[in-house]
């Protein structure tokens, strides 16, 4: 273990950011959360969890925190979506970035030589990129150059859940600020973004290409025997089919008389007013979401040999859409579908880690020239 990859995890939810950088060799230190319920999934989940406190992010000390290489900040997302407004980094939610930032601050000479936010891809669209560029802005402040890309997971997991990264790094002696080329790792208006702002201080890396999906849908389904109450009962199983558009009851139609079963699965959706059931039929479930209602929670469809079977996905499967099947839950349903459904997904960070985090960390401590070196090490 590397002494000098040592992380302190912030907005740490259920722990999935952290269960990914130990699987790429890192240390946590430290994790704080203010929601209670995710605290208790975490703490059930794992032994060594004297480091988790319970806190709003606003009221933590510097003093507190202690000395590490990396801080992860997965801030919340509400206000950076529509379901939230669209009020951006002013929101009630999302504005929990500014506390994150001071916090940082305050840390003065301590302050971790990386970090690594997460959230979703639309962060980088909020208020017409102001906030995505506010947030860079602050970094940069704080003496962080910064580095952004997207990932979706589908590259590690059958789930669609694309995700924006941003990589801050202190006292780089090799920072790159070359425009990089536009690849799915930095699509085409990410490249736009930083063609727009060169007065941001970028700092770029090179990315591997993301690996193909070795998984499917059905890896991930639970063994659910056919009379489960789980499987919802024909009336509700007709009204859902109800909902589909005449493409997507045709995708199911076409299944039913095949001599095998195939996993699907659906959202519902509002159009023109209309609830929808939408379906996918490539393999891929769609990005789970938390369960604000029953449109919020995916729907998973057994269809063939004659038959249409229809129930909610279970957290167990949420679990291993995320990377984290061995995850030993707790709680109510609801509570482990919120506590997955605001998570970043396990195998995307262990990359992040890997492929990122720990090439730096080798060169910037290799460097006998990185100022106040030794204030880093743990």
């Amino acid at each position: 273990m590397n002494r000098n990859n040592t992380f302190a995890e912030f907005f740490a939810g259920i722990g999935l950011m952290r269960i990914g950088l130990e699987q790429s060799g890192w240390r946590i230190s430290y994790a704080n959360d203010i929601d209670p319920k995710k605290g208790k999934l975490y703490c059930h989940h794992f032994e060594d969890s004297d480091h988790f406190h319970l806190e709003d992010i606003h009221q933590l000390k510097a003093q507190d925190i202690p000395t590490v290489t990396l801080a992860t900040a997965s801030f919340p997302c509400t206000d950076l979506s529509l379901a939230g407004r669209r009020k951006g980094l002013a929101g009630n939610q999302s504005s929990a970035f500014w506390g994150f930032t001071e916090l940082l601050n305050s840390m003065g000479s301590r302050r971790p030589p990386l970090v690594l936010l997460e959230n979703v891809e639309g962060f980088l669209n909020s208020r017409k990129g102001d906030d995505f560029k506010q947030a860079l802005r602050a970094l940069n402040s704080l003496g962080y150059d910064v580095d952004s890309f997207v990932i979706d997971a589908r590259h590690f997991l059958p789930q669609s859940r694309r995700r924006l990264f941003i990589v801050g790094v202190q006292n780089d002696p090799t920072r790159n600020s070359n425009i990089p080329a536009e690849t799915e790792a930095r699509p085409s208006k990410l490249i736009q973004f930083i063609k727009d702002n060169p007065s941001i201080k970028w700092n770029f890396r090179p990315l591997p290409d993301f690996p193909e999906l070795t998984l499917s849908l059905k890896d991930m389904i639970d063994e659910t025997p056919d009379n489960s109450p789980e499987w919802w009962n024909q009336k509700r199983t007709d009204y859902l089919l109800s909902q589909m558009s005449e493409r997507h009851f045709q995708i199911v139609e076409e299944l039913i008389n095949k001599n095998e079963y195939k996993y699907l699965t659906a959202f519902r959706r509002v159009r023109k007013g209309k609830s929808m059931a939408e379906v996918r039929n490539d393999g891929i479930a769609g990005c789970l979401r938390t369960p604000k209602g029953g449109s919020a929670r995916q729907i998973l469809l057994k269809v063939g040999i004659g038959e249409v079977k229809i129930r909610y996905m279970s957290a167990s499967e949420y679990a291993k859409l995320m990377g984290a099947g061995d995850f030993r839950l707790t709680g109510s349903n609801t509570e482990k579908l919120f506590g997955f459904g605001d998570a970043v997904a396990v195998p995307v960070v262990q990359w992040v880690g890997e492929n990122y985090l720990n090439p730096i960390v080798n060169r910037l401590f290799s460097q006998t020239t990185l100022t106040q070196s030794s204030s880093y090490v743990d």
